[in-house]
């Protein structure tokens, strides 16, 4: 997934930096079996209003932070907290929320243990991740870096012929400035970074990548995008017979190869090796039969021609965005990514995830609602500056799930694990 140079030396900046963790990770690791914090929480198979409290007492205490809305003790009640949420409102969709973890995280921005809220109807969903969690973290955590980011909006422009390209396009790349003071006069957060161009024909697509600061941005960049149109329209020397503000290109709300080997969001890789005694006790199977079922998932994902190769990503993904307020339609492009696993030299097992389509937020859209405003702040992620932590917290779940789900596959237990969980009794 290639990245431009200016990207690839934000990128190197940000390696380096973690560079930094790896002694940290190894002092985790080396406490093996031993890491406290795992083992006491309060699991079940069936809801109860005990296991709930005793939750929601353990996550109190762990993040400082009460949920009276989460935990249904208080309702929303002021539905001017819905402005720019929701048009004909009649009422709200109450999906069942679990928690998972703690999930070890060591990264750029996210550093420490971590409970996930997962809001799903998937029976199995939940346990499986969880135990993904619990294995990572007797490993000795997840290495999540966020490393890129830029979100796109890409207008269309259509001329007569391709000589009016041509001079149009003279006359737009020496604009680059003018375009970033109004996109600093349209937006407080947007900074444009790029802006690329690519002609079909007699048409031409622009593309205007920026970063977006805590914000997911796909509103943030129509606006500022919009603004530069208009002011293209009104000064450009060379009138385009027509335009519209998005092309189809940008990869929005869809899998699309061009974000998949760039970055569409957030770019984040997480890694972890998990010991073969981890492997068998927690996970129970071994690290080969993990690296055979990779081996032939791998083969079989190829051959549906899907983009990436990955096992459910997406099923992590959905919950904790539907749980802290993403767009939901998001995850067809968030979804796609690179899972890989293999036998270390000592017969361990090296993972790794690669998520390139990240688009998540912190502030703005459905960040703000009660219950989702206090899912993000169990996992202190509320606000400015903390949307990269989020991010790689969001890599750091999605290995947990392709671990739990693929030992499961390998070692014969995933049907068993669907009754168990998946169907009522």
């Amino acid at each position: 997934m290639a990245a431009s140079r200016e990207k690839a030396s934000k990128a190197l900046h940000i390696l380096n930096a973690v560079h930094d963790l790896n002694t940290l990770a190894e002092q985790i690791r080396n406490k093996g079996e031993n890491t406290p914090g795992h083992d006491g929480f309060p699991t079940e198979e069936m809801a109860s209003t005990e296991g709930q409290q005793k939750r929601l007492d353990l996550l109190q205490k762990a993040s400082g932070q009460n949920f009276p809305f989460l935990s249904g003790q208080e309702k929303l009640s002021d539905f001017k907290k819905l402005e720019g949420n929701i048009e004909n409102f009649i009422g709200m969709t109450q999906v069942p929320t679990g928690v998972m973890g703690p999930l070890l995280v060591i990264g750029s921005s996210a550093k420490g243990d971590y409970y996930v809220p997962l809001a799903t109807s998937e029976g199995a969903l939940v346990a499986s991740y969880h135990r993904g969690a619990k294995a990572t973290r007797l490993s000795g955590g997840i290495t999540s870096v966020c490393l890129i980011e830029g979100v796109q909006r890409s207008p269309v422009f259509k001329f007569s012929n391709l000589g009016d390209i041509a001079g149009f396009l003279m006359w737009l790349y020496k604009q680059h400035d003018v375009f970033e003071k109004i996109v600093s006069e349209t937006s407080r957060f947007a900074r444009l970074d790029e802006l690329r161009s690519n002609i079909e024909g007699n048409q031409l697509i622009l593309t205007f990548e920026y970063h977006t600061g805590d914000a997911a941005g796909q509103n943030m960049v129509t606006i500022c995008t919009d603004a530069i149109c208009q002011y293209i329209i009104a000064n450009s020397p060379v009138k385009p017979v027509l335009w519209f503000i998005e092309s189809n290109y940008s990869g929005d709300k869809k899998a699309t190869a061009l974000s998949f080997t760039t970055v569409r969001g957030k770019k984040v890789t997480a890694e972890c090796i998990l010991p073969r005694i981890i492997v068998e006790k927690v996970l129970k199977t071994t690290p080969e039969k993990m690296n055979d079922y990779w081996e032939a998932s791998t083969m079989g994902v190829i051959q549906s021609g899907a983009i990436g190769a990955q096992g459910h990503v997406a099923n992590g993904l959905a919950a904790l965005f539907l749980a802290t307020g993403q767009d939901v339609a998001c995850i067809s492009e968030a979804a796609v990514g690179i899972t890989r696993m293999q036998l270390t030299e000592k017969g361990d097992l090296y993972t790794s995830v690669t998520l390139p389509n990240l688009i998540v937020g912190t502030v703005g859209g459905g960040t703000g609602l009660p219950t989702q405003r206090e899912c993000l702040a169990l996992m202190d992620c509320v606000g400015t500056g903390t949307s990269r932590r989020f991010a790689e917290i969001c890599g750091a779940l999605a290995l947990a799930g392709e671990i739990s789900i693929a030992a499961a596959l390998s070692a014969g237990h995933f049907a068993g694990a669907h009754k168990k969980f998946g169907r009522k009794k």
